[in-house]
């Protein structure tokens, strides 16, 4: 009789030992069900596994993309931690924008040489155009136009200046 109920406990015990193995996810898969996860919410991040346990890798732009993908991962069956290694490398900020066009420092410096040998004549340059003001006589007009198109501006604009 004793050996009919050794007998019925070991064979128990091994029916459950067979059901509680075939019941736990493969390594192997639990990383491919991460993975495809990780796709859709965060590309730039892999996943390796290990006795269950998840290492996550990579890099986000954000600590919510971070949170999602180890989120991802957690609801993963089979999963019995997960290791997160990502780092949040935010995007660089916009280059700055330049206060003056290097071009236009140097054009105003020659239009400065130019303009000072005609009194009551001003002029400022911005974006490669000369904006010239104040009064001249028409044949004085005349050579300051041909030296100030000999720089090679974008434009002349004589607008405001009035000739006598």
């Amino acid at each position: 009789m004793k050996l009919k109920h050794l007998t019925a406990v070991v064979l128990s015990m091994g029916l459950m030992f067979m059901i509680s193995c075939k019941g736990k996810p493969k390594d192997a898969d639990i990383q491919a069900t991460v993975v495809a996860a990780l796709q859709s919410t965060s590309p730039g991040v892999s996943a390796d596994v290990k006795d269950g346990v998840v290492t996550l890798t990579g890099a986000v732009a954000t600590d919510a993309d971070k949170d999602a993908a180890e989120n991802a991962a957690k609801v993963t069956a089979g999963v019995k931690s997960v290791v997160n290694n990502i780092t949040v490398t935010p995007p660089p900020p916009p280059p700055a924008a330049p206060e003056a066009a290097p071009a236009d420092v140097a054009l105003k410096t020659a239009v400065d040489g130019i303009v000072k040998d005609f009194p009551g004549v001003t002029a400022d340059v911005k974006d490669g155009v000369i904006t010239v003001t104040g009064e001249s006589k028409a044949d004085r007009w005349k050579k300051l136009k041909m030296a100030l198109d000999g720089l090679k501006p974008k434009k002349v604009d004589a607008s405001g200046l009035k000739i006598k």
